[in-house]
């Protein structure tokens, strides 16, 4: 059953309050790796979705980048980076993948698992373009690899990849296959962003990813799509969640089981609304449902968890929600009230770091922030 997020839950966030995420100030500008801007990171989990303690800490996957002139030149040139997060702080542990072993231009965002035994993690990641490409092209593919895990010298090691495997394909009838959109920041399609699920109901694996639909009249046709596996491999599903009309990107979608209840998150931002329509800001937005088929219903009645302030609306970006309740993100461009009209300007105010990380509380509909 597919459920809608729909202009009439969009349009009442005008007319209620809503949380927002804390400010971030200069002191958390600090780079835990100079030279490089990170973003969109994620942890190693357990099968429960709960954060591995590996080495008495986590491990962390993040998109990097060297620093550039332009910080959005980092999508065309991202590799995940591992790095080991203890009370100490950031320890980096270089390139996740072996040069040459993804089979992209660049490596997009998803998700890992670790064995029950953790002596083996399963990366779910976006292959982005194709290797030895002459210019950086739009294609997303999901793909899988796991390697052996083992700790030398206090730290966590990662060695054996296997090749990487393409976990399920775009259908071109449910699930669009041309990413291109219009080109530019906001208009590109989706098939990225894979994160794995175990429903506690039955054990049954699932992955979602954002999407695009692929027989939408409208150029805003963002969706949360589905794979279930089935005797070993994944099965394309009706997705879950459709902004059909409302909105282009749903990124990076995940489900929190919490409570006995469903939880499924996505982030999106203001500028990828409907210009025809109802906009919410740039934040951080969910529904809700007794179980994983659903129907899904709006988080706080409108679906936004929580946006950037007002007076800070470009500072953060990329939050994920994790087993605990505790949320992740990146520092974005904290010092704009706007898009940044020229490249130094851009410079100047991108973090590219890791955000404070803050909580939620969950109950039933509503989520609020601790």
């Amino acid at each position: 059953m597919t459920s809608i997020w729909s202009r009439d839950a969009v349009a009442s966030i005008e007319q209620q309050p809503f949380a927002t995420v804390p400010c971030i100030s200069p002191q958390d500008l600090a780079p835990i790796l100079p030279g490089f801007d990170l973003w969109d990171y994620w942890p190693v989990q357990e099968n429960d979705g709960n954060v591995a303690d590996i080495a008495g800490g986590a491990l962390q996957m993040l998109l990097s980048a060297p620093v550039l002139p332009d910080p959005e030149s980092r999508h065309a040139l991202a590799r995940i980076r591992a790095m080991h997060e203890t009370a100490d702080g950031w320890r980096d542990l270089g390139d996740l993948l072996p040069d040459g072993l993804a089979p992209g231009s660049r490596e997009w965002s998803g998700s890992a698992i670790v064995s029950p035994d953790h002596d083996r993690v399963t990366l779910y990641f976006t292959a982005a373009g194709h290797r030895g490409e002459a210019e950086p092209s739009f294609d997303q593919r999901l793909f899988e690899t796991s390697a052996d895990l083992t700790i030398k010298d206090g730290l966590p090691h990662l060695s054996g990849w296997t090749t990487p495997i393409e976990s399920v394909v775009a259908d071109g009838e449910t699930y669009a296959r041309d990413m291109t959109g219009g080109g530019g920041i906001g208009t590109i399609k989706a098939f990225r962003d894979p994160a794995w699920f175990r429903d506690p109901a039955d054990g049954a694996e699932y992955l979602l990813f954002a999407a695009s639909l692929a027989q939408s009249a409208s150029p805003w046709n963002g969706a949360v799509g589905v794979a279930r596996r089935e005797q070993g491999e994944w099965r394309l599903q009706p997705p879950l969640i459709t902004a059909d009309g409302l909105n282009n990107e749903l990124e990076r979608p995940h489900i929190v089981y919490h409570g006995g209840l469903y939880y499924c998150f996505w982030v999106t931002q203001r500028k990828v609304f409907a210009s025809d329509g109802p906009s919410g800001p740039t934040g951080l937005y969910g529904m809700v449902a007794d179980r994983l088929a659903g129907p899904w219903r709006p988080l706080n009645g409108s679906g936004l968890v929580c946006g950037n302030p007002p007076e800070a609306p470009l500072q953060a970006y990329s939050w994920l929600v994790l087993g605990d309740l505790r949320v992740l993100s990146f520092v974005d461009r904290p010092g704009l009230v706007a898009q940044p009209v020229d490249v130094d300007e851009a410079r100047r105010h991108f973090g590219g770091t890791p955000a404070v990380p803050f909580r939620l509380a969950l109950e039933g509909d509503r989520a609020t922030i601790v």
